[in-house]
């Protein structure tokens, strides 16, 4: 049986400007269906080979694939959709498959818009496809396709979505295939080598409101850290990967098993062949205070915080049990033990002002993390906040849902105003730091790293791709009247849609607290009452929990995510 499987052509100014991301996702994927026997297996990054549709259309012709499958976040629903199109139209007899934190929460309306997809990929991917490639495989495909788990399709008129499969218990079931990647495509820019995006666990306990990561996955499971440095170490010398970050939403919770991840890390000496980061919460940073400096030995040199608000009121709109205190603390303990830190604040919410916004920035010189980042609000329609928003939603345009595009409309400004301060946070800030910070930083590894980050950002500033402010038409205050954001005012939100999931698996989920070892729980949390987080966009995207356009990119996902 010969599978195709797509990351689609999406690009946004978030992320990205750090570097060319590598889709762990279908390395993931392939990897399972590999170990079941499926090793027919052709990838196509159209993303990173920036592939139009006519190359694409080839390509699939010429391979005459049994499945073609796509994954995609919500900015990259669009294109997803028309991709599948597409291979459909040139590949009339291939099951087409979408899979992805959007099609996951969204299929209604994705299945109304593009009836051409055949099957919807609904949570983590890897056992639920292998069940589909089984079904098509067997010749049962579509007779049978009511007992796969996990999707949804059109049966006719009728929208169908089958009962939920259970997440996969044991993750070191999962072997990665990495080799189904071009290594030499994804590099990171600050550092100047290829980088990886591997996962020590999924899924997150905490429920921050603007976040979808702790639906989607359900349930936390960790894996042995033995065994991801394993992968880590054949990264490094089968495919020269110089950098990895953790895709996990938080690495940390777990402490005794992060410990451990560590030790094996220095055990085996690779901090001296790969640096990495991860994004965290600012509470395991406070909990272990005593234990950075053995981080940074096991190769750890970047931290991207949540830390999303200059205002506790704010805060605890999100939900994110932490304390603006919290916060500064976090940052100078980091900074302390020679980690380099990036804070990251959500703006662009409908009581955003110009005064709040400046708030945010004061507080970025106050607690002087090493990095800065604004993100803007994005309302995803399977998460708290927007419910409680409402009809103050007025863009559902998704292709700009990418946290770098004001999709809401703030009382007090325009949208083009937002952006201009929001940008003028950015060049005061990095200003700053270019000039009094970066180049006279002592620790020689900090300033090489932190030159390589300005790198980045000026490169992506010059090349007008930083914050999609090329195509929006922004050059500075004096442009701000001609700003266009092109929405797609067309675009609908199918309310029916919004309510998914529609099945009780979906709507209760559970946080394990049980699970964490005795040591860790009471102090997990700073005294509150969740105890486990961490995760992966099978990873990936821009990360989405952190707050926005931290290292990670929106755009991997085990099968979905985003």
């Amino acid at each position: 049986m010969r599978i195709v499987l797509i990351h689609p052509n999406y690009h946004s100014g978030g992320a990205e400007i750090a570097g060319t991301w590598p889709p762990a996702w279908v390395a993931y994927l392939s990897g399972y269906l590999k170990e079941a026997g499926y090793t027919d297996i052709t990838f196509i990054d159209a993303m990173t080979g920036h592939l139009d549709h006519d190359q694409l259309r080839e390509r699939l012709a010429a391979l005459d694939p049994d499945l073609v499958g796509a994954t995609a976040i919500t900015p990259a629903i669009y294109e997803a959709e028309q991709v599948l199109r597409l291979a459909k139209e040139a590949c009339p007899r291939a099951v087409t498959v979408l899979g992805g934190i959007h099609g996951t929460f969204m299929y209604p309306q994705v299945l109304a818009e593009a009836p051409w997809i055949d099957a919807v990929v609904r949570g983590e991917g890897e056992q639920v496809l292998l069940d589909l490639v089984r079904c098509i495989d067997e010749g049962r495909w579509p007779a049978e396709r009511r007992a796969v788990r996990g999707i949804a399709f059109l049966d006719g008129a009728e929208l169908v979505a089958t009962p939920a499969a259970p997440p996969i218990a044991d993750m070191d079931r999962i072997s990665p295939d990495w080799g189904i990647l071009d290594w030499e495509q994804y590099i990171y820019i600050p550092t100047g080598t290829r980088v990886a995006i591997p996962n020590l666990a999924r899924g997150c306990p905490f429920t921050c409101s603007f976040c979808s990561q702790w639906k989607f996955w359900r349930d936390y499971r960790v894996r042995d850290p033995k065994r991801v440095v394993d992968e880590i170490e054949a990264l490094v010398r089968d495919h020269q990967v110089g950098f990895f970050i953790l895709a996990d939403e938080e690495p940390t919770i777990h402490k005794k098993k992060f410990v451990q991840f560590c030790e094996e890390m220095i055990a085996r000496g690779l901090p001296q062949k790969v640096q990495w980061g991860i994004n965290t919460r600012v509470t395991d940073i406070l909990r272990d205070e005593a234990l950075l400096p053995f981080y940074r030995e096991a190769g750890l040199v970047h931290i991207s915080l949540g830390t999303e608000a200059a205002a506790q009121l704010k805060l605890d709109r999100f939900n994110k049990e932490t304390t603006v205190a919290q916060n500064k603390k976090a940052i100078q303990l980091l900074r302390a033990a020679g980690i380099v830190t990036e804070a990251q604040f959500i703006v662009g919410l409908e009581n955003e002002t110009v005064e709040t916004l400046e708030e945010t920035y004061r507080m970025a010189c106050d607690w002087n993390p090493d990095m800065a980042n604004w993100a803007m609000y994005t309302p995803w329609p399977f998460s708290d906040l927007f419910n409680e928003l409402g009809d103050k939603v007025e863009v559902f345009d998704f292709s700009k849902y990418n946290f770098v595009t004001p999709i809401m409309k703030p009382d007090a400004m325009d949208r083009a105003t937002l952006l201009d301060r929001t940008m003028a946070n950015y060049r005061r800030f990095y200003m700053k730091k270019a000039f009094l910070g970066y180049p006279w930083e002592r620790d020689r590894r900090r300033r090489g790293y932190l030159l390589g980050c300005l790198k980045a950002f000026l490169t992506s500033g010059f090349q007008r791709t930083f914050y999609d402010l090329g195509k929006v038409g922004y050059w500075g205050p004096q442009t701000k009247r001609k700003v266009d954001f092109h929405f797609d005012e067309s675009r609908r939100l199918d309310v029916a849609a919004a309510k998914a999931p529609h099945n009780a698996m979906w709507k209760t989920m559970h946080r394990p607290k049980a699970r964490l070892p005795a040591a860790n729980a009471a102090k997990a949390c700073g005294g509150g009452t969740e105890q486990l987080p961490e995760d992966f966009e099978a990873a990936g995207a821009v990360k989405t929990c952190g707050g926005g356009t931290r290292p990670l990119p929106e755009s991997l996902d085990a099968g979905g995510r985003g």
